[in-house]
């Protein structure tokens, strides 16, 4: 495969001018290219499976706006529903109908939840979760696991994945001891962490907290036995389980982790694809819980735009798609095909890489593996995973910028998209 040097001009001049206007240039830190070298492509538009950058170069895109364009990015059918939504208004502040719609889609989907709360993203989602855990169970001390993040609130940043992870960060400036106090961790994957933390606090832990398949710390699933350990462990302690599933509802199954895994959390966090590409973040989980959430009980959390009209006609839009006979069935078998050919390959011209899949979730690192953890995935390569990126954004394939990324697929992706990507990762993985 012969390839050009990308022209870059126009992202170069925007992101130099960007570094004046905002911090780092960006509005979200893993943007800026920081972990990979280089500067970041600036975008001009997407559609189905491709990204065009300001200067014309076209790319397949394997992160999705991070998750949501899980039917491929600008869908028709969404867009026409936008339309249609546009000419009522961007936002009423109000109760609206289409509230109702999507939060009955959401219930019959997940098996946990019995009543639900939209709001404005997943970060949102999980400090209102946060806050219920602890009202119901009159407890202050949560449980989270090393690499996995779940939005950037202070109680949160502690030990956590994405973008904190790509720079890595140590736990932010700005975030008051007093704060994290009582944020305990453990590694993921790790249940006689858990079982000693409770031990060692009891009657203490409101709940514990985790991805059910971290993708914040690159793509990690849960060992055989984990989660099941966790529902046991906190159900006799006393204690509530929520699964974040911002990024793994209605992608590796249409019902979250949960179905896929046959694992029931008393509460989840949802976002990303139930906005079909636009912000949104929601919570939900057993009716006795969420009915001490205001106005109907005493924990309060609002949201100017919480239930936005164009959110909510989006999010119909993209689960009724992915109601669609094949769906998942489809995301499964492009998603292997992808994650395999580049383990292969990766074996095949002398590269240690660990990895693998779950529907259109997908992920791989730069070493022995098998990655288990955080601790496992920071052996990763990160200098080599930078040239990598590099070489496939050079062969037009966009990668999640961070090792510790899972990236994603969409029923846009063809086969000939597989092909070409994978014919990119020989040429590039043979050159480093």
């Amino acid at each position: 495969m012969v390839t050009t040097p990308l022209k870059t001009t126009k992202s170069e001049e925007i992101f130099a001018a960007a570094q004046k206007l905002m911090p780092g240039g960006v509005s979200s830190p893993v943007r800026a290219f920081k972990s990979v070298g280089g500067q970041p492509i600036v975008f001009d538009h997407v559609k189905g499976a491709y990204i065009w950058d300001v200067d014309g170069n076209q790319y397949i895109d394997y992160v999705g706006t991070w998750g949501p364009a899980i039917c491929g990015h600008a869908h028709p059918e969404v867009l026409a529903a936008l339309r249609d939504a546009l000419e009522k208004g961007t936002s009423f502040g109000a109760p609206c109908y289409l509230e109702n719609v999507l939060a009955e889609m959401v219930i019959d989907a997940v098996p946990s939840i019995e009543m639900v709360r939209f709001v404005n993203s997943g970060t949102e989602a999980c400090m209102g979760v946060l806050r219920l855990m602890r009202a119901f169970t009159g407890r202050d001390k949560l449980i989270k696991f090393e690499g996995c993040y779940h939005g950037h609130a202070d109680m949160f940043l502690v030990k956590a994945g994405s973008g904190v992870a790509t720079l890595g960060l140590p736990d932010s400036p700005g975030v008051p001891k007093s704060t994290t106090a009582n944020t305990l961790t453990a590694p993921y994957n790790d249940l006689d962490a858990v079982k000693q933390l409770f031990e060692e606090n009891p009657d203490q832990i409101a709940g514990v907290i985790l991805e059910p398949v971290v993708g914040n710390a690159g793509f990690i699933p849960p060992d055989a036995g984990f989660l099941e350990g966790l529902r046991l462990l906190t159900q006799e302690h006393g204690a509530l389980l929520v699964f974040d599933e911002v990024m793994t509802g209605f992608r590796i199954a249409y019902g979250g982790a949960q179905e896929k895994f046959g694992i029931t959390p008393d509460l989840t966090t949802l976002g990303k694809i139930i906005g079909g590409g636009l912000p949104v973040g929601a919570y939900g989980g057993r009716k006795e819980i969420m009915q001490l959430v205001a106005p109907a009980g005493p924990m309060y959390q609002a949201g100017t735009l919480s239930g936005n009209p164009l959110a909510m006609t989006a999010g119909i839009k993209t689960l009724e798609l992915l109601q669609r006979p094949g769906t998942y069935e489809q995301l499964d078998r492009i998603t292997k095909k992808l994650s395999d050919g580049l383990l292969q390959i990766a074996q095949e011209t002398g590269h240690a890489a660990c990895g693998g899949q779950i529907s259109g979730m997908f992920g791989f690192f730069f070493t022995e593996g098998p990655v288990h953890n955080y601790e496992d995935a920071k052996k990763s390569d990160t200098a080599k995973f930078g040239r990598f990126h590099r070489g496939m954004l050079e062969h037009g394939i966009y990668l999640a910028p961070s090792q510790f990324e899972a990236g994603f697929t969409s029923l846009a992706h063809t086969d000939e998209d597989i092909d070409r990507t994978l014919e990119a990762a020989r040429a590039v993985m043979a050159s480093l």
